[in-house]
């Protein structure tokens, strides 16, 4: 698989979020080559945000039913930022064989959860991550994000602080 192009795709949909004054996360599922679904986070700007509509989360929705049975474990996703607890799971559960994602979640990324601690559901999936593929790149989306003074979603957090730090 090129890693880079289809994460490219992502961070693309990533910039059109923060375009919206959204958190620029964007998420792409790939099947057999193929993008079958995608999506980016919404409900981070305004006055009442919500956690729910995370990128993969509105992929996931995006995704025609028996996609992933389909892809027999070959689905693919390609996130700009770490996936959190909840995008992991959900991931898992849809049957994604593979994350790729270009910049770490220091505050809430779930993909270094130790699987064969939890139970059943989650232990016995088998799944492969990719990490910092286009980092520079989705960095740069996040930075851009922060040093807006207009964007209060998650301002002054540990992920804003590290992210402003990073060279």
């Amino acid at each position: 698989m090129n890693h880079e192009r289809f994460m490219q795709d992502a961070l693309n949909r990533a910039a059109a979020a923060l375009e919206q004054g959204e958190f620029p996360v964007g998420c792409i599922l790939v099947a057999d080559g193929d993008v079958v679904a995608s999506g980016t986070r919404t409900g981070s700007a305004g006055s009442r945000p919500n956690e729910i509509d995370h990128a993969e989360m509105v992929a996931l929705r995006n995704l025609e039913p028996g996609t992933a049975m389909a892809a027999g474990g070959r689905l693919t996703a390609y996130c700009t930022m770490e996936p959190c607890l909840m995008c992991f799971g959900a991931l898992l559960l849809h049957g994604v064989g593979c994350i790729v994602y270009a910049y770490e979640d220091v505050m809430g990324g779930g993909t270094s959860c130790d699987l064969s601690t939890l139970p059943p559901l989650y232990r016995d999936c088998r799944i492969s991550i990719v990490d910092r593929v286009l980092r520079k790149e989705s960095l740069a989306l996040f930075k851009t994000f922060f040093r807006n003074p207009d964007n209060a979603y998650w301002r002054d957090s540990l992920l804003a602080q590290y992210t402003l730090q990073q060279p």
